[in-house]
């Protein structure tokens, strides 16, 4: 796999199908080289088990994701078209563990939303959970529209994480050549203290006065970078989900941080985040913090 490639999953589903294409449309705009990944882990034991019924099985899985894997290459190639550099592996992993493992040299791993191994009703596939909890790269989960309309949105709330997502949300602005909407969200909750309090002393205005601020600082130094890129700025009083899921509607790509200010030690993705890969309109792409 070259060094950062945009990695895609395949797994036969149509949603892996779509996020393919989206990938391979991806890279070739970007002229940056494509690897497919197919997670190949077939029951333990099959291999050189002695018993021919068992090798013929094993041999049958392993043509079958040969088979996967080609037809995922020819997908590719009719998305991203001749001048695609496409490569592919098959990995003897299962799925998550194949693709955190290329995420640490990725560019970018992209996602269905749901897979073969999701079960019925879930929203969310297990694979597309763990890879955006665990990867050492951008994860983009490809999700709602197939028209690629609107501008790209960040989730700003002053977190390190936060400040990572919003390099990478100016930085996808810039090359796909649209605005970026900035948004940061400041609730009740945060400002309103205990149970017992009296919410009408607060200072409304000062309190939004001081989120306009903190975006302001926020963006300082990124539009100074990214001159070429219109910013919007929203600050809002409301929940980050519900306005970042209404921007959603509108956007060719959300851009958070896997987890902000508000989440608990230890919790690999936050309940914003969580929230957008289970229920945006475009696709969403989580940051997570720098490795250590």
């Amino acid at each position: 796999m070259d060094s950062n490639a945009i990695v895609v999953g395949v797994d036969g589903s149509d949603e892996a199908d779509r996020a393919l294409r989206w990938a391979a449309g991806t890279a070739a705009r970007r002229r940056e080289p494509l690897h497919i990944v197919h997670g190949f882990a077939p029951m333990a034991g099959f291999y050189g088990a002695g018993l021919p019924v068992l090798r013929e099985a094993y041999e049958a899985f392993v043509q079958a994701a040969d088979d996967l894997l080609a037809a995922a290459e020819r997908t590719a190639r009719e998305a991203g078209g001749p001048g695609l550099t496409i490569t592919a592996g098959k990995l003897h992993e299962a799925g998550p563990v194949a693709l955190i493992e290329a995420s640490r040299t990725a560019r970018t791993v992209v996602l269905g939303c749901s897979g073969t191994g999701g079960f019925t009703g879930m929203m969310v596939g297990s694979t597309t959970v763990e890879v955006a909890a665990h990867a050492r790269c951008p994860v983009v989960v490809v999700r709602g529209r197939d028209e690629a309309t609107g501008p790209v949105v960040a989730g700003v709330d002053g977190s390190a994480t936060s400040e990572r997502a919003l390099a990478t949300a100016f930085e996808e602005a810039s090359w796909r050549g649209v605005p970026l909407v900035a948004v940061h969200v400041w609730a009740d909750a945060d400002v309103a203290g205990p149970p017992g309090t009296v919410p009408f002393l607060v200072d409304w205005s000062e309190i939004e006065q001081d989120a306009q601020r903190l975006l302001a600082e926020q963006l300082a130094g990124w539009q100074e970078k990214y001159p070429d890129v219109v910013v919007e700025r929203v600050v809002a009083r409301d929940r980050p989900r519900h306005q970042l899921l209404s921007w959603s509607e509108r956007a060719q790509l959300v851009v958070v941080g896997s987890r902000g200010r508000g989440g608990f030690r230890g919790l690999l993705l936050g309940s914003t985040s969580q929230a957008l890969i289970h229920h945006a309109h475009c696709p969403v792409m989580i940051v997570r913090p720098e490795a250590v």
